[in-house]
């Protein structure tokens, strides 16, 4: 086998009926070539030198090849017409110089010797084996041309196939191939000749060591002594065995225990955020309420010390004449003031007065009535006399309006009186003691009368003036010395009878 040679000429044909082969390791392509019977088929242009060409298995020289290689039969050069060369190819295989001068004649392909052996005939010369076809008769050259190539052929491909099942290496292989195998194969001898001297060696050396051989008496005590270590390793064997049934059903007993603590941990974590969920909600909600108690509790303060009174009525002066939310009351002659606004005022200070009197009922000897009507106030006197309190009124014939006032400021008078007696009972100090700024002297009020009747406009304004001032410095006291609630229904009856 050779790869395949190139062509001269451009019109050079392969016979497609030649078999094609590849080397197994380079996977190069080789021809079947050296059939001489096959000569006619060759091209007229073909290359002499591709006539003899040969199976070159191995590299190993002359001298290695021993009787492991099989020769062609010779009368098949004489028969057919010669193979041609395979088409030129870039797996071709560079022959070697100095081995192309050691060609050796004939075609041969180089095997083992168990697969060679199987080619011998006793007509073998110079240890080949001549190869002949089965049924090739010299006499019959039509029939030889064929049949002995395909012949060939066959011998080849079972040669192949020996080859490759006794060296496990896959036929056929080129020339470069089978000297990388060839040296691979040679250092693996080196390797096992020197592992066949180290065994040798040990060998040698295990037959120099002295051993002992005991008697039948120590063989039957040294037995009995290993059969007893073997029950006893038996034993601990099973209760090994025993002790790891016991711990894989406790593994699995733990196991589903641990399942279970799983969980029971996943629900805690569950039920724990949940919980501080709502614990925030809470928290929020409790802090929202302190805040607004926080809150509510200012307010609280500022109320506590905050008078209802105070607040509901505003006693002031608008220059000469007082006022009392806002309403003057009193008029000038160079100021006219209408009877509405003076019968409001009156109405707002009768409405104090009676609030003040009636906080203290029954302790205060409430003799004299005073019934706020809005801007229609009325007093009733000690005798159960009613008067009005409000205008018009004629002012040089005013008999009923000059009493109502008059007693309204004795009912005044009568309750600083009874605010002073208090505060002698609670130990107040007479300077801290409640003290009218103007004093009252029945219809009067400092050195001014409050009747209307035949009085000036100026000197009536004034009394006025000063009643309100001493109606405010009671009311002082009055916020002072109490924490004002009115008694359950007494302004809700006062407002029913206003409306009736």
């Amino acid at each position: 086998m050779k790869p395949p040679a190139g062509s001269s000429g451009k019109g050079g044909a392969v016979d497609p009926s030649l078999p094609r082969f590849r080397c197994q390791e380079c996977r190069r392509a080789l021809v079947v070539v050296g059939v001489d019977s096959y000569a006619d088929r060759l091209p007229a242009h073909a290359a002499p030198g591709n006539h003899a060409s040969s199976v070159q298995g191995s590299v190993m020289g002359a001298s290695k090849m021993d009787n492991s290689y099989v020769v062609l039969s010779r009368q098949n050069k004489s028969q057919g017409p010669r193979i041609p060369p395979r088409p030129p190819s870039a797996a071709a295989v560079h022959t070697d110089p100095i081995q192309s001068t050691r060609a050796i004649e004939g075609s041969y392909i180089v095997l083992p010797p168990p697969a060679a052996s199987i080619y011998k005939t006793p007509a073998s010369e110079g240890g080949g084996a001549q190869l002949t076809a089965p049924g090739v008769n010299s006499s019959s050259p039509s029939q030889g041309n064929n049949s002995g190539f395909h012949s060939s052929v066959t011998v080849l491909k079972r040669a192949f196939e020996i080859a490759s099942s006794q060296t496990q290496v896959e036929q056929p292989l080129c020339l470069e191939c089978m000297r990388v195998l060839s040296d691979k194969m040679d250092k693996e001898i080196e390797d096992v000749n020197a592992d066949i001297k180290s065994y040798e060696a040990c060998l040698q050396r295990l037959e120099q060591e002295p051993y002992n051989i005991l008697s039948e008496t120590d063989f039957q005590k040294e037995k009995q002594k290993i059969e007893e270590e073997e029950n006893k390793l038996k034993a601990a064997i099973e209760e090994a065995e025993k002790q790891y049934s016991e711990v894989s059903s406790e593994m699995k007993d733990l196991e589903i225990k641990s399942k279970q603590f799983e969980e029971l941990e996943e629900r805690y974590w569950h039920e724990f955020n949940s919980f501080q969920f709502q614990l925030a909600s809470h928290q929020e909600e409790r802090d929202a309420v302190f805040a607004k108690i926080e809150v509510s509790q200012v307010h609280l303060e500022l109320l506590k010390r905050t008078n209802v009174l105070n607040d509901a009525f505003y006693i002031s002066h608008d220059g000469v004449i007082g006022t009392i939310n806002n309403f003057r009351l009193g008029r000038l002659s160079n100021v006219e003031v209408e009877w509405d606004e003076i019968n409001a005022a009156w109405g707002q200070a009768a409405l104090l007065l009676h609030t003040m009197a009636q906080y203290f009922t029954p302790k205060f000897q409430y003799r004299i009535k005073i019934h706020p009507m809005g801007s229609y106030p009325r007093v009733t006197d000690i005798h159960n006399n009613t008067y009005e309190l409000f205008g018009p009124v004629n002012l040089f014939w005013s008999t009923r309006f000059d009493k109502a006032m008059t007693w309204f400021l004795t009912c005044l008078q009568e309750f600083a009186e009874f605010a002073i007696s208090l505060d002698k009972e609670n130990n107040v100090p007479p300077e801290k003691s409640l003290k009218l700024p103007y004093k009252i002297d029945g219809d009067k009020v400092g050195s001014h009368t409050i009747v209307l009747s035949f009085n000036k406009n100026e000197n009536w304004t004034k009394a006025l003036k000063y009643m309100l001032c001493n109606l405010k410095w009671v009311l002082y006291w009055f916020i002072g010395n109490t924490s004002f609630a009115p008694h359950s229904g007494s302004l809700h009856t006062q407002s029913l009878k206003n409306k009736s």
